[in-house]
Formats: structure tokens, sequence, C-alpha cells
């Protein structure tokens, strides 16, 4: 689900921005003080802007290694919040207009600290879109309809939020669609709140591509988080997801656009990649296209996430931050001028990699 902040209409000013709240006709677009620029998309047919870099809270304020959602019960200490609400504003301040986030996330924890940095910034959170989720929790799935409306209501409450733009279902993988998609089921609940006005748009986020697919090509959702389908070493979204998102004019958000890491940092030996098992051609793949990058003096991570955002169906990416170096580092990737050469000599170099089998 997502919360558009609304400044208040001033007088004597008549004309709304979609997405960006209210301004006057001959003002210059609302950048708030201390945001740097990035470029910024529409998300399909819900006519929001988003900057074309956002920030993935998955493990937002954990210091060390990345940590599976099962392991927050048993290690709650390694989660600090005071890191993760400087990452979360540190992303603000470089340019991210689109925190994303899930009761899943750190147990709920991901959520009270973007309230946290919401209001201790709200020069900020003027200009901010928050996605967050339904259906997926620490607990276990639940998509029926009361669940739904329960977790709306403690989100909002959690982000101090009192309306969202766009509510996302959540890792449905699993679960009967019919059961997720019914009249009493999640989006039963979502049209629900979306009839009084309490959310604006509906989408779907499944982790798993191959149940993420059917949700988008039933046209019923307006958005779509994709998670492990769309980077420079997969492109297994050309298959189903993008051709249903174009026919239905889906804005896509692509997650997990660094896989884990490498794409930033290129092959570190010793190094362990969550949920990934690169093989050694992957590796030696990745080299060549750092090597470009150096040839051209563009940040490898600049050229992952803007790659991504070329497709006209993909409005932003969400890199996961740990902590506000990485956060920085991530949205500065997005403001990164690369000369259209550079991606004429990228191309050969895109390749997808079997999951499996090569990652």
């Amino acid at each position: 689900m997502a919360f558009r902040c609304r400044p208040a209409r001033p007088k004597n000013c008549a004309t709304r921005r979609p997405a960006l709240g209210w301004r006057c006709p001959k003002a210059s677009k609302l950048i708030p003080r201390g945001r740097k620029r990035m470029k910024t998309k529409i998300l399909g047919r819900t006519g929001l802007e988003l900057s074309i870099v956002g920030l993935g809270t998955a493990f937002t304020g954990i210091p060390t290694a990345n940590l599976a959602a099962s392991a927050y019960k048993e290690r709650e200490h390694t989660l600090d919040e005071e890191l993760g609400v400087q990452a979360i504003i540190a992303a603000m301040e470089a340019g991210c207009t689109l925190i994303d986030t899930a009761p899943l996330y750190g147990g709920t924890r991901s959520e009270t600290m973007i309230g946290r940095a919401l209001r201790a910034r709200p020069d900020l959170a003027a200009g901010c879109t928050v996605t967050t989720k339904v259906g997926r929790l620490i607990e276990g799935q639940d998509y029926s309809f009361d669940a739904v409306l329960r977790s709306v209501e403690a989100s909002l409450k959690r982000l101090g939020l009192d309306r969202l733009e766009v509510v996302y279902i959540h890792d449905q993988m699993g679960v009967p669609m019919a059961q997720v998609m019914g009249k009493d089921g999640a989006l039963g609940a979502l049209r629900k709140l979306q009839t009084e006005k309490v959310i604006g748009y509906i989408g779907t986020a499944a982790n798993n591509p191959e149940t993420n697919g059917p949700y988008i090509e039933t046209g019923e959702f307006d958005a779509a988080v994709v998670a492990d389908a769309w980077s420079l070493l997969n492109q297994t979204a050309a298959k189903q997801i993008l051709p249903a998102a174009e026919k239905h004019n889906v804005g896509l958000v692509i997650a997990t656009p660094l896989e884990r890491g490498l794409l930033a940092t290129g092959p570190v030996e010793g190094i362990n990649y969550l949920n990934r098992n690169f093989s050694q051609a992957v590796l030696d793949h990745v080299a060549q296209i750092q090597q470009l990058c150096r040839q051209y003096n563009i940040p490898m991570a600049a050229a992952a996430l803007q790659w991504i955002t070329r497709h006209p169906q993909i409005t932003s990416t969400i890199p996961g931050a740990r902590v506000p170096e990485e956060a920085t580092e991530n949205a500065q990737a997005g403001q990164v001028d690369i000369p259209e050469p550079f991606w004429t000599d990228l191309e050969p170099l895109v390749r997808h990699w079997e999951q499996g089998v090569d990652r």
C-alpha cells in the first residue's frame, strides 16, 4: 500500500499536480529543501510520479549480513531502529520519492521506522510515496477479508498515516487465486477500502514471478512489485509479466535489481549472496560488465538500475539499503548521466542466466 503525502492547498491556487499535491500554475516543480533531483516516471495507469530509484526496506536497519524474514523473531537485536531511520532519511535526502515496505519486513518494525522518519522530516515526507502490503505476515499468510482490513489499519497506525495510494497483495504463493481475489478475500477487502477512499490503487507483489504473472494478466491490478525477474542477469519478466503489464498498463516496480549486491560491487571473493548461488561463468560475465562501466567511468550500480527503468513499462527500482551509506549510493545511481553509446555497448552483455543453474 502506498501513502502519498499531500500538502495543504495554498490560497489562490486551483491547479493540482497529480501525485505531487497542490501547486500554483506558475510555480516551479515541487522539490523540498534538502532533496536532490532524480529522474521520475509515471506508475502505469495510476498517474503517480515516482523516482526511478526508490528504497527497499526489507533489511533496513540491519548493520550486518542480510537475514531471512524467519530470523527476525530470534534475532531482533540485530535490527537497529535508529540506524534504520537514518537510512530512510538519507534515501529521501538523496532524491528517493518511493519507499517500499511490508508488515513482514522486520516483523512490522520497518513500517515503524518509516513512520518515525516521516515525522522527523515532514519537508521530505511531503514528496514521498510509501508503499506497503497485505497478506504476508511474520506469522504466516492470511488473505481473508477481515485480516486484510486489520492489516491496513495497523499499517496506517505504524506509518502515522490516514490515507494510502496503493496497496499490494503480498507473496500469495501457494494460495488459490480464487480465494485471494474473491469478494470475501484480499481483493474484496481492498476494493471496499478503495470505495471508502482509504486507498487509491491496488497491486500485486508476489515474490515468485510465476505467481505474479497470472495476477497481472487479470487486469485487476494497477501496479506490481516484481522480484527476481528483471535485471542485467535475469529477464524472466519478458515471458509473461511485461506483455501482461503492457496490455493493461500496469506500472511495474522492480525488486532485487542488483542481484543481492553483485551488480553493485562486482565479484568479491568470499561473499555469500542471499538466496543466490552464482556460477563462475556468471561472475566472469559480471566482471566484463564492470570493465565496460569503468571504461565509461560509470558506477555499475547506476548502469544496472537505469537499464531496468529504460523499459517503458517499468517505473522504478527498489534496491535494498541496510545503512545510510547504501541508501545514498543507491539513490545517487539514479542521478548519473549515462550516454547513449554506453547502452549500445552494454546490449551484447545483457544475458539471461537460469535460476538454479547459474544463479
